[in-house]
């Protein structure tokens, strides 16, 4: 037994009715180290960590922990050997506060919110983690509330974390502090376990890295070993070709139809004064940190939130004013809004993949019936899932049942089957395995190739320069600086985004 080895998988396997999830996957862990776990969604990255969690249990093979073997059956009984994980879907209670959630798991038979409250700020302000410890989660976005499922591991004081994803919600800033806390960690001892889409980070900030592809261990090497084309060629089996975008990089004076104008759109203190332009045949990206009013603007413009209704400024929609109460509003004008959080917002998880883009059909003023026909309603998804290249077994599969990037096409389809002109994409590709990436950004060009008015808004600086004509940068609510594509950097947005 290496003495500091903290836990160790043998031949792990998980089956989900008869079908093998995880086949016999090797993977341990050493105290003071970071290792990354990185594959394609489905291929049991997520499974294998809530079985080290204690989330769900392994069909076969051993589970070690400091060389003793164990079986945890609840996640409360790998919390008490000190093990830990932070979901990408947040567990947290909606109902309770900041400070209630991150002590939940150790409460007192008597406690004081006030001094509850004091020792939740201070954890907090340690982390650098922005969050009002007497807020309710309810009303905290996904960023916040990745922030609060952190700072409860950190709480517990676990000697295995293991993080699901925790920076597909964080803006460039926030990442930082995040990996010195990671880093923080393994200097305290504590083995961490890193699953990511993002391979820079991996690459950047992991000493071991595994890959995972359909539930079988592929190869646990040092990180100094890898190359990021290396790590994807073990990932998906092949070299994933580089998908090169012919720009549509107009000067101003050779730019199409004006769809779009929004000029000094405002909602309390979240945005403010904000102006921006969509032409057609164009993609404009918008770049900015969390809080930037980026998201809310592209809401308020679908309907979705209602801008001041005094000096709220105006969204014109080829050069009519337009406020719209709701979203079916907008989308009967031929705007769509994709949500940046898909599993809570964009598609229905009991649902079919047909019955969820068919939904998308249903809710414009053209599509609407009383009356469905099952033979139209395959007919409409196939013709989409084929357009987006959405790899399921059956247009009846469950959405469930699909993977990330799978899920994400999905929802892109339910926004496209309504015909829009205008098109709002909030973070297109979090969560999404790295063969899906290129495939998703392809249909976005596509889009402005066919003449509509695209804006993709995105925490991730390489996906804005890698879609986008035109870039903008959200910094307080406002647009602080506009970029064209060919004198744009990820400096100059980052130093745009903050100063």
């Amino acid at each position: 037994m290496n003495p500091t080895q903290l836990l160790r998988i043998e031949q792990g396997s998980k089956t989900y009715a008869g079908v093998n999830v995880l086949q016999d996957v090797d993977f341990d862990l050493q105290a003071g180290e970071i290792h990354a776990l990185v594959g394609e969604n489905g291929a049991g990255k997520s499974t294998l960590c809530k079985a080290i969690a204690g989330a769900i249990e392994l069909t076969a093979g051993r589970y070690l922990v400091d060389g003793k073997l164990v079986h945890f059956t609840r996640p409360g009984a790998a919390l008490k050997a000190g093990i830990a994980m932070v979901y990408q879907e947040t567990s947290l209670v909606p109902t309770m506060t900041v400070a209630q959630n991150i002590e939940l798991g150790h409460e007192k038979l008597f406690t004081s919110f006030r001094s509850l409250n004091i020792k939740a700020q201070q954890l907090l302000q340690s982390l650098r983690f922005h969050v009002e410890p007497a807020a309710l989660v309810s009303t905290l976005g996904t960023a916040q509330r990745q922030m609060v499922e952190i700072a409860r591991a950190a709480f517990h004081q676990a000697r295995v974390i293991i993080f699901d994803e925790p920076t597909a919600s964080l803006a460039p800033e926030e990442k930082h502090n995040f990996f010195q806390l990671v880093r923080d960690l393994r200097a305290r001892g504590v083995g961490v376990v890193f699953i990511s889409h993002a391979l820079e980070e991996a690459l950047e900030l992991a000493d071991r890295i595994t890959v995972l592809r359909d539930g079988r261990h592929v190869i646990t090497a040092a990180t100094h070993e890898f190359t990021r084309e290396q790590l994807v060629r073990h990932m998906v089996g092949r070299d994933l070709a580089q998908v090169q975008y012919a720009r549509h990089a107009n000067a101003a004076g050779q730019r199409r139809e004006k769809v779009l104008s929004v000029e000094n759109l405002t909602m309390g203190n979240i945005v403010k004064n904000m102006s921006f332009t969509l032409y057609a045949g164009e993609v404009v990206g918008i770049a900015g940190l969390i809080g930037s009013g980026r998201t809310e603007a592209a809401k308020i413009v679908a309907g979705a939130l209602q801008r001041n209704l005094i000096r709220g400024g105006s969204v014109l929609l080829r050069g009519k004013p337009v406020r719209y109460r709701v979203p079916r509003q907008a989308i009967n004008d031929g705007i769509a809004y994709l949500t940046e959080d898909r599993k809570l917002n964009g598609f229905f998880e009991t649902m079919t993949v047909e019955e969820n883009i068919y939904l998308g059909h249903l809710a414009t003023r053209r599509g609407f019936r009383f009356l469905i026909s099952a033979s139209d309603r395959r007919a409409v998804a196939q013709r989409l899932i084929e357009r987006l290249k959405v790899r399921a077994a059956d247009t009846r599969a469950k959405i469930i049942e699909l993977s990330g990037g799978n899920q994400q096409k999905v929802v892109v389809a339910k926004s496209l089957v309504q015909a829009p002109e205008v098109i709002f994409f909030d973070e297109p590709t979090r969560g999404v395995d790295v063969g899906a990436i290129p495939e998703i950004h392809q249909a976005i060009r596509q889009l402005a190739s066919e003449g509509k008015a695209v804006c993709v808004i995105s925490s991730y600086l390489p996906e804005v320069l890698a879609v986008s004509d035109r870039i903008l940068v959200a910094r307080q609510g406002r647009i602080a600086e506009e970029f064209q594509v060919a004198e744009a950097s990820e400096d100059r947005i980052m130093f745009a985004a903050i100063h």
